[in-house]
């Protein structure tokens, strides 16, 4: 409700979903191999990504829309956070993708997350983490990224959880920022990918 007072952006503004769309041809491809015709977007904030006409993809491409990129049927947007889409979702969907949410939650909560996200998937769980303190702060001057581990702490939890779910495919993007002294430099992935036989 405060926004992010740091950095004076309005709450309309924060955590308003907009960091989907350089992930969204990883989703593709497992929606693609998966013939999921569902999305759970699980910690969606505003949602906004979804309203979006024209959106530029990491790929360089020019889509419509984001689902209409896709091609599913439909969406559901879940955030405990913003009232509109706080209500916990019921049932199962295609897929589950949780994009910029997991670093924001605390470590003691992180494995029951990650647990609920594959409970709620019938095929398959997209994650990205970034591995790197956040520009953005938290109301009490916190930084927004409260659990900041190497990729290799995610994949170890990933595959801890995804044993229990073994009829669900994953991916999860690990990100990193590389410093040369003179600040923060563009984002370098660690990709890590495992799925189910």
């Amino acid at each position: 409700t405060e926004g992010e007072k740091f950095l004076n952006v309005g709450p309309e503004n924060t955590f308003p979903g907009i960091s989907l769309p350089p992930e969204a041809h990883h989703i593709k491809a497992l929606i693609e191999r998966s013939g999921a015709l569902s999305v759970l977007d699980y910690g969606s904030g505003k949602g906004k990504q979804y309203d979006m006409r024209n959106v530029k993809l990491a790929t360089g491409e020019v889509v419509e829309s984001i689902v209409d990129y896709w091609g599913i049927d439909f969406v559901h947007c879940y955030d405990p956070s913003y009232a509109k889409f706080s209500a916990l979702p019921q049932g199962q969907f295609g897929g589950v993708i949780c994009t910029d949410v997991l670093e924001h939650c605390p470590e003691d909560d992180v494995r029951w997350i990650v647990t609920e996200l594959f409970s709620y998937a019938e095929k398959f769980v997209y994650a990205n983490v970034a591995c790197y303190p956040a520009m953005k702060r938290l109301p009490t001057g916190e930084n927004a990224h409260c659990t900041v581990r190497a990729p290799e702490w995610w994949l170890d939890l990933f595959r801890s959880v995804a044993s229990q779910f073994p009829g669900v495919k994953w991916k999860l993007t690990a990100h990193l920022l590389t410093t040369d002294g003179s600040g923060r430099k563009p984002e370098q992935q660690f990709f890590s990918s495992e799925a189910a036989t």
